[in-house]
């Protein structure tokens, strides 16, 4: 038994704990939970606990039921919510095979070995995600959704409900170990962002699903309804989760140069044109459901044209200002991304297109220093500025073709999304919406 495990165990005891929830997350990013006795502990760290694969989504195939969850001590917190006496505490788990092998289709699972094959060029991969999300009242369905204030971009909103709600979330946060950068009100009504201080790639992934969780149970407490989900309000902007990405060699940022162009190293330029040229490929990950596209194509500084530039804030990749002296803080910012994603898969297929870039030398384009959205289709088509994928539909078609998405993913999960999102599109298109009855009744 390593160390790790011996203080997970001493904690355990220390502290109280009655049980110990075993986390773990399906294709499609929903978070998954079995709960076992501190007795059981000791087991699970040296076997695993079985459970029936095939009931989760996307995991493996009924006959491939059997899977074992096996979890990682260095993930190890208590959930203050759940109270001092009979305490709970969570670890996240590695999904094996019972022959004790990496189960393919595990998100994090594909998140470690896109890493790994970082690990062996000398890089280790870091993000920083800005996660926003919503906050409506607890009304009736008839009242629709109404947000908690009218406030806007960094707003102070007197007596606001959102300044206790931030606050009560990063103090949750922060007693977990996950340390919080920024928090403000955003720019729609009822409408915030929490920025998670970088990590490497796998723990923020980590972060970012207790972060979810943080946010429900708060809003629970709170009675008010916390959402996600990218575009929630018509005339509201969506809720992004722009991630700051960056490869470091040892100690070293290897986006950095000071004699480059914006203090951008070769490496940090080939990385930017590998997650330009594969954008499209990409994007029904990043952005997997109905409801991303109308965030992407609904204004509200989300990113719709395949670009880049300096901190140009219309561009799907922007290379933020930092002070000149500081190179470890060299980084790229990919703004597509939204609140919704699964962050393991996310982050593995963003870490791959931008080593393909590497790797293959692929030359960066110019960079867009105007406003991209301003400009006319022929302005764009002349600058060969591409657009996103503008539905579900057209991303899963292009992300069918696509070798670097099939690589990454696996076979068992680039099938099963890609069947997933496909239902989810068919279900999606057979809805008569209240526009169309708004629309069509009195007219025809």
């Amino acid at each position: 038994m390593d160390r790790q495990q011996e203080y997970v165990l001493r904690s355990i005891e220390e502290r109280d704990i009655r049980f110990i929830r075993l986390w773990f997350t399906d294709v499609l990013g929903v978070l998954k939970s079995v709960a076992i006795a501190p007795a059981e502990l000791e087991g699970a760290f040296a076997e695993g606990i079985g459970f029936d694969g095939s009931s989760i989504e996307g995991l493996t195939r009924v006959y491939e039921a059997d899977m074992l969850a096996k979890p990682d001590p260095a993930t190890f917190q208590v959930l203050p919510w759940r109270g001092e006496e009979n305490g709970v505490a969570r670890m996240f788990c590695d999904i094996l095979t019972p022959a004790g092998e990496p189960a393919r289709s595990d998100p994090r699972g594909v998140l470690r070995r896109a890493m790994d094959k970082a690990a062996e060029k000398g890089f280790t991969f870091y993000t920083h995600p800005e996660i926003e999300f919503y906050l409506f009242q607890n009304s009736s369905p008839e009242d629709g959704l109404v947000p908690i204030d009218r406030g806007g971009y960094f707003d102070h909103v007197a007596r606001g409900t959102a300044h206790d709600f931030r606050r009560d979330a990063i103090t949750t946060l922060e007693s977990m170990g996950i340390s919080v950068e920024f928090s403000h009100h955003e720019a729609g009504p009822g409408q915030n962002e929490i920025d998670l201080r970088y990590a490497d790639a796998l723990s923020t992934a980590d972060n970012i699903q207790t972060f979810r969780t943080v946010i429900k149970e708060v809003a629970l407490q709170q009675d008010v309804l916390a959402t996600f989900m990218p575009k929630p309000l018509v005339d509201a902007p969506g809720s992004g989760m722009h991630t700051h990405l960056s490869l470091f060699e040892g100690e070293h940022n290897a986006f950095y140069d000071p004699a480059g162009q914006y203090q951008l190293s070769d490496t940090g330029r080939a990385f930017i044109a590998g997650l330009l040229r594969h954008a499209a490929e990409i994007t029904a990950v990043c952005n997997q459901h109905v409801n991303s596209y109308k965030r992407l194509w609904g204004g509200g500084e989300a990113p719709s044209y395949v670009c880049w530039g300096h901190n140009n804030r219309s561009a799907l990749v922007r290379v933020p200002m930092y002070k000149p002296d500081k190179g470890g803080s060299a980084r790229v910012e990919y703004r597509a991304l939204d609140s919704a994603a699964n962050p393991y898969l996310a982050f593995a297929v963003l870490l791959n297109a931008g080593l393909k870039g590497i790797e293959e030398g692929y030359e960066l384009p110019e960079g867009a220093d105007d406003d991209v959205w301003a400009m006319s289709r022929a302005e764009r088509k002349a600058l060969g500025i591409r657009s996103l994928p503008n539905s579900l539909r057209e991303a899963v078609e292009i992300m069918e073709t696509s070798e670097l998405v099939a690589e990454t993913l696996g076979e068992d999960t680039f099938e099963f999304f890609l069947r997933n999102k496909r239902t989810e599109w068919e279900e999606y298109r057979a809805q008569v919406t209240a526009y169309e009855l708004q629309r069509f009744i009195p007219a025809l």
